[in-house]
């Protein structure tokens, strides 16, 4: 081959692999923002001195699923939704892995106007939970034991639930009633993150997928709140 042909190919390669860098950065950016939302969730949470139940519990968790913006909106058929990470805990090392990517969405039906926002936290207390989680997509019915967390300092410690939640929306944090609501794994979002087809047992059960960007969670994930 001709050395300036050599060159141009040359070129036209770095060039090639400087595009599809730059396209695998721009289609993780919007699944970064949402774990790096899911961090500043976790901490005002875990920092707001009514969340003893949620400090106390957290290292019984198998997982914990995060969700930094639910929205409702409707007038009498009211619509909810959001996105969300799900980190679960190695039972055999306790390290924490993750993140896998969720949507979560919900229709009630009643009066209700205008549109609200909120955040949620949702412990995974069981391993019935934390393994229906791994499939495609469920309905969180009358079957399941699902609990509001408590809220305050004389909160009960004898709870027993597959999942506990809480939510905090206009400066007021409570318990979190996560009856009807489907989650479904955000299948596109975990392949973009990881550039690579990937399933949450893979992320969560195998530690076979790993992204370096949410090492800033998972630090404050196994740091545990036992301190608090």
């Amino acid at each position: 081959m001709h050395p300036r042909s050599y060159a141009r190919k040359s070129l036209w390669l770095v060039a090639v692999a400087a595009l599809l860098h730059n396209a695998t950065a721009l289609a993780q950016a919007e699944e970064q923002e949402l774990v790096t939302a899911a961090e500043h969730t976790l901490t005002r949470f875990m920092d707001d001195p009514d969340m003893v139940w949620l400090r106390d519990h957290f290292s019984q968790a198998k997982a914990v699923l995060i969700a930094p913006k639910l929205t409702r909106a409707g007038f009498f058929v009211g619509v909810s939704g959001g996105k969300a990470v799900l980190f679960a805990r190695d039972p055999d090392t306790g390290r924490w892995l993750g993140p896998a990517f969720y949507d979560l969405g919900a229709v009630s039906i009643g009066f209700q106007t205008g549109v609200s926002v909120s955040e949620a936290v949702a412990l995974v207390m069981s391993d019935n939970g934390l393994n229906k989680l791994m499939v495609s997509s469920f309905n969180l019915g009358p079957e399941w034991s699902l609990a509001a967390g408590p809220v305050g300092t004389g909160a009960k410690s004898d709870m027993l639930a597959d999942f506990v939640a809480y939510s905090h929306s206009k400066g007021l944090y409570k318990g979190l009633n996560l009856h009807g609501t489907i989650v479904s794994i955000a299948d596109d979002w975990n392949d973009r993150y990881y550039g690579t087809k990937v399933l949450p047992p893979d992320i969560l059960m195998r530690a076979s997928a790993h992204n370096a960007q949410a090492d800033t969670l998972l630090a404050l994930l196994s740091q545990g709140w036992s301190s608090h």
